[in-house]
């Protein structure tokens, strides 16, 4: 249960981070290395963790008060690998998140995000 809940948070930060532009959060909860991937605009867009923050913070944060929109759907865990299925909403857009976290020195974080943008 101790795993369930600090994915939980993970995906929290994530989608709290996303919100309010927040890159502190969002760098805790992002592997350096992990990659964003899905149709953006009619392209596929692959970015890096720096690249993915470096446009939420373009996009601008919600305002103070606001309550994100998240529903996580699934959690599945296998050792210190898990995913988690979650749908949320940035910018006006609802996003549906196949995250692939890594428990890395005892602390699970996002390596992957594979996304799908509802129209």
């Amino acid at each position: 249960m101790a795993d369930r809940q600090a994915i939980e948070a993970t995906v929290h930060l994530y989608v709290e981070g996303m919100a309010f532009a927040n890159e502190a959060a969002l760098k805790k909860a992002f592997h350096p290395k992990s990659s964003i991937i899905g149709h953006y605009q009619n392209a596929v867009e692959w970015l890096s963790r720096d690249e993915f923050i470096a446009a939420i913070i373009e996009e601008g944060a919600a305002p103070p008060g606001t309550q994100p929109y998240m529903d996580i759907e699934s959690i599945d865990i296998s050792g210190d690998a898990a995913t988690v299925k979650v749908t949320d909403e940035f910018a006006g857009m609802r996003f549906t998140d196949y995250l692939s976290l890594l428990k890395i020195e005892g602390r699970w974080t996002i390596v992957s995000k594979l996304y799908h943008l509802h129209i």
